[in-house]
């Protein structure tokens, strides 16, 4: 009985919850961001390149033994059971990744922006001087207790 509840007291943490939220965001952020290179992104580029599909961009190291090469596209050479190496997907990857770290960058700096600016902030004080003795005593005091005079 003591795992179970020593279990449920870490999974409760707020540490906990918040990082479950924060990987489930991302993964959803992740996808997104695959959406966006694959189809914003990319298409342009490859226009721009002459109507290059990166994600079609392979090389056969062995061709398939249902068809013989030459393959059109990814598909065709995966489906005649051929050997590539996927280098357009692996662009698409990068691309991703790079914009994914861009974004993360971004949030980070924000949030620490605002860890300095908090920071920043002076304290409220709780003490002032005394004007007659200069002894520090409690802001809210209408009577030093030092000296006795009235504040």
């Amino acid at each position: 009985m003591g795992m179970i509840k020593e279990f449920k007291e870490f999974a409760i943490r707020g540490n906990v919850v918040d990082m479950a939220v924060g990987i489930v965001i991302g993964a959803a952020f992740g996808t997104i961001i695959k959406s966006l290179v694959a189809d914003i992104i990319m298409p342009p580029i490859g226009l721009l390149l002459g109507n290059v599909d990166f994600s079609d961009l392979f090389i056969v190291l062995k061709e398939g033994a249902k068809v013989p090469g030459p393959y059109a596209t990814l598909e065709d050479a995966r489906a005649a059971g051929a050997v590539t190496i996927n280098y357009g997907a692996f662009i698409n990857t990068v691309v991703s990744f790079g914009i994914i770290a861009f974004a993360i960058f971004l949030l980070i700096k924000q949030v620490n922006k605002l860890k300095k600016e908090e920071e920043a902030k002076p304290a409220e004080p709780t003490t002032k001087e005394c004007p007659k003795c200069y002894t520090l005593i409690p802001i809210k005091a209408t009577r030093c207790p030092n000296c006795t005079s009235e504040i």
